[in-house]
C-alpha cells in the first residue's frame, strides 16, 4: 500500500508542479514517514519531501494534497527562488502560499473546524424555531435565516481579503455522481454564499481515483452549506420512502428522477425567497474575493455539464414536495425568539 501511496503522490506532485508552479520544479524523493511531531517536511540537502503516515490516515485525501502543496511551496522557495537567508515561514514563503492559495501556517491542519461565530448561532437559533409545528412560523423562520445570511454577506462584501476563505470536502469519492447530488451542489452556490466544485481525488481503500464535492468560502457560510447538504440528501431519501408508502411502490425504479424533481423544487423555495430578500433591499452582487481565491487554487476551472432529466409524474411529485421543504436544524438551547435573534427589540 506504501508503494501505491507513493506513486499517488508523484501523480500529484507532478500535477500541481504543472498547474501551480509552472512546471519549474524537479521531482523530489517523496517519502511517508512515521513523524508524530509534523505533517510533512521539506529536506533541501537529500531533496526529500515527506508526508506523515498519521496524516494520510486520520484526514481527507484533500487535507493530504494540501500539506503537499505546503511542502512543495518550500521546495519552490528553496530550489526555484534560492532564498536561504528568511526563516522557513518567512516573507518570501507566506508570498509563494497567497500568489496559490496554499494555507501557509507552520501548524495545524489545513483544515479546521472553526469556532461557532455569531452569525451560525443566529442562524442556528432560527432553523430551530422552523421545527415549530405551525406552518407559518416555520417558514417565516427559514425566511429570516435566508435574510439574515443574505445581510451577513452583503455586509462582509466589500472588506474580504484571502485569508478569509477555506474549503471543505462532503461525501466520499465516487466515479459517478449522482444527479439530484449535482443538483444540490448548484443549488449551494447560488443561495450559500459558497463555490462548489467538483474535484478529482483518491480513495486510499480502493487505490482508486473518483470525484468528490468541494465547498470553498468563509468559514460560516461553509459550515451552514455542509448543513444544507447533509439536510437535504437525508430529506430526500425520507421523502421518497414517504411517496412510495403512500403510492404503494414496491420498487426504487423511479427513485432518481423523484430525488431530482424534489432538488429542483427546494430549489425554485430558494429563489422564492431570494427574489422576497431582494425587494427589500437585500440584493446580492457575489463576492468578488472568493472568486479570486478559487481562481488562485484551481486555475484551470471548466463549467461541467448540464444535467438531463426526464420530467414525467414522478419527477413532478418530487417537484411539489420539494417546494415545501423547510430548512430545520435542531439545537439544544431555547432562543429568544425571532426578534431577540435577529437583534432586533
Amino acid at each position: 500500500m506504501d508503494s501505491a501511496l507513493t506513486r499517488e503522490l508523484a501523480r500529484w506532485w507532478a500535477e500541481i508542479n504543472a498547474s501551480q508552479f509552472e512546471g519549474a520544479m524537479r521531482p523530489p524523493s517523496l517519502l511517508i514517514d512515521d513523524s508524530e511531531r509534523r505533517w510533512g517536511s521539506w529536506r533541501r540537502t537529500s531533496r526529500t519531501l515527506s508526508l506523515s503516515e498519521r496524516l494520510i490516515d486520520e484526514h481527507p485525501w484533500q487535507v493530504v494534497v494540501e500539506v503537499l502543496r505546503h511542502e512543495m511551496a518550500h521546495q519552490y522557495v528553496d530550489e526555484v527562488l534560492g532564498i536561504h537567508d528568511e526563516t522557513a515561514h518567512g516573507p518570501a514563503f507566506r508570498k509563494v502560499c497567497a500568489e496559490r492559495a496554499i494555507d501557509g501556517r507552520a501548524v495545524g491542519s489545513p483544515e479546521v473546524t472553526p469556532e461557532v461565530s455569531r452569525i451560525q448561532r443566529r442562524v442556528e437559533g432560527l432553523l430551530a424555531l422552523a421545527d415549530s409545528e405551525n406552518e407559518y412560523e416555520a417558514r417565516a423562520a427559514m425566511s429570516m435565516a435566508h435574510r439574515l445570511m443574505r445581510k451577513h454577506n452583503i455586509e462582509l462584501g466589500a472588506a474580504s481579503s484571502q485569508e478569509d476563505y477555506s474549503f471543505r470536502q462532503l461525501g466520499s469519492v465516487r466515479r459517478r455522481t449522482p444527479a439530484h447530488e449535482q443538483i444540490l451542489a448548484g443549488l449551494m452556490g447560488q443561495h450559500f454564499f459558497v463555490q462548489p466544485i467538483w474535484v478529482v481525488a483518491y480513495d486510499r481503500k480502493a487505490d482508486a481515483r473518483g470525484r468528490v464535492l468541494e465547498i470553498c468560502g468563509r468559514p460560516e457560510n461553509i459550515e451552514i452549506a455542509d448543513h444544507v447538504h447533509t439536510f437535504m440528501l437525508a430529506t430526500c431519501e425520507r421523502l421518497w420512502s414517504e411517496h412510495k408508502r403512500a403510492q404503494g411502490i414496491t420498487s426504487n425504479r423511479d427513485r432518481r428522477r423523484y430525488l431530482q424533481g424534489v432538488m429542483i423544487g427546494f430549489g425554485e423555495r430558494l429563489s422564492g425567497e431570494a427574489k422576497a430578500a431582494e425587494e427589500t433591499g437585500l440584493v446580492w452582487s457575489g463576492d468578488a474575493g472568493l472568486q479570486t481565491w478559487v481562481g488562485t487554487r484551481y486555475r484551470h476551472l471548466r463549467s461541467g455539464r448540464r444535467t438531463r432529466m426526464t420530467v414525467d409524474e414522478t419527477w413532478g411529485a418530487g417537484r411539489a414536495d420539494g417546494q415545501q421543504v423547510v430548512w430545520r436544524r435542531p439545537v439544544t438551547k431555547k432562543g429568544r425568539g425571532i426578534r431577540g435573534l435577529l437583534g432586533l427589540k
